[in-house]
């Protein structure tokens, strides 16, 4: 199995490290054409407005949705969130791939970050969730299944083969979710080079 994660913007060498702590292959994705060599993507944290030029600028968006539509499992962590979801703001769109609302800077900025126990659906114990100027989930389709919440409001969620965190799981040690999205998401729907996943 290899993972990519996509590598023009934020804490991509940080999910890198964890799927190395949990022996997994993963390589960071710098142009389009290596979507056609990965299992599953990993859209990172970042500032989420660059991030989003980046995508358009390099040619990625074709590609991710023709990805997204064939089944990858793609999950996104923070401005991934931003990206995949539906942006609150009229100049951050998004490309809508799972049926959530995103208000960028949810809980305020840099200095309001703070981390939170949360339980996750599925995972025994509680998870530290790290939230640095994270976005904050303002509205959730009903087709969309809430995984974690933070004071009654989702910040874990996933649609069939997408998943989205609000906080950043590769900043801590914890590699639970990560084994998460290798173990939950992956279905005989997604075939890479006619491999069976």
């Amino acid at each position: 199995m290899l993972i990519g994660v996509l590598a023009l913007q934020g804490s991509f060498s940080l999910h890198c490290k964890m799927f190395s702590d949990i022996n997994v292959q993963s390589v960071e994705i710098r142009r389009p054409e290596q979507l056609d060599e990965i299992d599953g993507l990993i859209i990172p944290g970042g500032e989420s407005t660059t991030l989003s030029l980046l995508i358009e600028e390099y040619n990625f968006t074709n590609k991710l949705f023709e990805v997204a539509k064939a089944s990858m499992p793609i999950w996104g962590t923070c401005a991934g969130a931003i990206i995949l979801g539906h942006g609150d703001d009229i100049s951050e769109t998004g490309m809508e791939l799972i049926g959530i609302k995103v208000l960028r800077n949810g809980y305020g900025r840099q200095i309001d970050s703070f981390v939170a126990p949360l339980k996750v659906t599925g995972m025994m114990g509680a998870y530290s969730g790290v939230f640095i100027r994270a976005p904050r989930l303002i509205a959730v389709d009903s087709e969309v299944t809430i995984m974690a919440t933070h004071k009654g409001q989702a910040v874990m969620a996933r649609e069939g083969n997408i998943m989205v965190t609000t906080f950043h799981p590769e900043l801590t040690e914890d590699t639970r979710i990560h084994q998460y999205f290798l173990k939950e998401l992956f279905s005989s729907k997604w075939k890479r080079r006619n491999m069976n996943i």
